[in-house]
Formats: structure tokens, C-alpha cells, sequence
């Protein structure tokens, strides 16, 4: 039975030393993810998608048992391995897979509707299959502190210019007859818009002090994009570096032996 389980183990899990059988799984997998999601992208109803979820998220239940079954393999913490897997992140994403199949057995769950939502979190499995993403997930951990000192002056930038923008544009637009800004939101969303310097002009000043602050925010706004970005790049170059040199010494190693 141990034997058994070591050896399916072996086959889901992922990594560089994977066998042809582990590899052809996991593309087996990664295209099951990709035809799961083909739904969404219709407004009908086909018979067909009715098919094709039963049998998808039959899958992802077998795939969600038999990494369950094998969880001490993966955590390494013997029996509380059990207990603890379905309380980890992956976990959680397979198990937010499989809840949508419920609003197709019965009616009952029509208040579970919003349930075909968690289908796009299937898109999220994929990281399991790709050391691409997570590399791009050390890259977010690692450079977290530097990200969220970002996020917190962007989000302070948003609500400081929606403030300002707020109460120095006129209720009423002089040239339309209609409403600068219905509501603080209306700011918001127009800070955050032009603070990507998006702009999509559907809302915008109409004062001179309002075009200026609007002015300021798409300088800004470059700025503050252009952090993220740079620390995310450099990071993600220097994880990739990493990874060539110890793949290198692993071959050098293997060619020593």
C-alpha cells in the first residue's frame, strides 16, 4: 500500500526529475483546466457545456482524492498531514474547482449561482503545472514588503486626489448640463483610472484646478506604475538566474557521479 501510494505520488507531483508519466499528466491536467473554462466563454447554455463540466469536475474530484490520499508524501508530517492539506492554499483552489458542478445536478442550488464565478479560480491550478508561475510567486514573496509599501502609497495618492477632485469640481458640468462627479465612488474610480493613466474619459474635470490635479496624477501616476514594475522585473531576472545555476550544478554533480 505504501509502496503504491509513493509511486502515484510520483506521478502527480511535479518537478525536475519528473517521469514521462508525471510529465504526460500533468498536460493531461493543464488541458482538463483549459477546456473547463471554455464555458465562460459563451452566454449560451449548450447541452454540450453540461457534458463537459460533469466530466471535468469528475476529474478534478479524482485528481483532489489522490493528492489527499498522498498528502504525507508532499507535507511530510506523517498523519497530521491528512488533517492539514485541505487547509492549504492549492487545496483550497481544487476544492473551489469542483464547486460550481452543483448549480448543474439540481435546481436546488440556484442560490449557489454565483458559484460558476469560482470556475475562473481553475485557471489558478495551473500554477501546480508550471515552475514559471511559481517563480513568479517567490518573486511576489520575496519583494512583498517593497509591493505593499507601493500598493498603500498608491491607494493613499487615489484617495487624496478623489478627495481633492470631489470638491473643487462643480456639481454640475457648465458646457453637458450633467453631473461632473454623482458621487465620491465617481472619484475614486477617475483617481484610479488616471493613476494608471488609463483615463478613459468618460469622467473628467471641467475646473482648471481640476485639470491640474489631473495633471499631476498622470505624472505620478507613471511614477508610481513604473516601482512595481522595476522591483518585479529585476527580482524575477535574478530568481531565473538561480534557477540556470542549480540546474547547472545538478548536471555538473550528475556528470561527476
Amino acid at each position: 500500500m505504501k509502496e503504491w501510494r509513493k509511486k502515484l505520488f510520483e506521478i502527480l507531483d511535479t518537478g525536475e526529475d519528473s517521469s514521462p508519466l508525471s510529465r504526460a499528466y500533468d498536460i493531461f491536467m493543464m488541458v482538463v483546466i483549459i477546456t473547463s473554462i471554455i464555458p465562460l466563454m459563451f452566454t449560451e447554455l449548450h447541452p454540450v457545456f453540461h457534458i463537459l463540466e460533469i466530466v471535468t469536475v469528475s476529474i478534478f474530484i479524482i485528481d483532489y482524492i489522490l493528492r489527499w490520499i498522498t498528502a504525507d508524501y508532499k507535507m511530510g508530517r506523517g498523519a497530521l498531514s491528512f488533517v492539514l492539506y485541505p487547509f492549504t492554499f492549492m487545496a483550497a483552489i481544487d476544492l473551489l474547482s469542483i464547486i460550481p458542478v452543483f448549480t448543474f445536478l439540481s435546481d436546488s442550488f440556484k442560490l449557489l449561482r454565483i458559484t460558476r464565478l469560482f470556475r475562473i479560480a481553475r485557471l489558478l491550478k495551473l500554477i501546480r503545472y508550471t515552475d514559471k508561475l511559481d517563480i513568479l510567486v517567490n518573486v511576489l514573496k520575496k519583494e512583498k514588503k517593497v509591493l505593499v509599501s507601493v500598493l498603500v502609497l498608491a491607494a493613499f495618492y487615489v484617495f487624496i486626489t478623489a478627495l481633492i477632485m470631489f470638491n473643487v469640481e462643480p456639481l454640475t458640468n457648465p458646457v453637458t448640463g450633467e453631473p461632473t462627479f454623482n458621487s465620491f465612488f465617481d472619484a475614486l474610480y477617475w483617481a484610479t483610472v488616471t493613476l494608471t493613466t488609463v483615463g478613459y474619459g468618460d469622467v473628467c474635470p471641467v475646473t482648471s484646478i481640476g485639470r491640474f490635479v489631473s495633471m499631476l496624477s498622470s505624472i505620478f501616476g507613471v511614477a508610481i506604475i513604473a516601482l512595481p514594475s522595476g522591483v518585479i522585473t529585476a527580482s524575477y531576472l535574478d530568481e531565473l538566474r538561480s534557477e540556470a545555476r542549480k540546474k547547472k550544478g545538478a548536471r555538473e554533480q550528475v556528470s561527476e557521479n
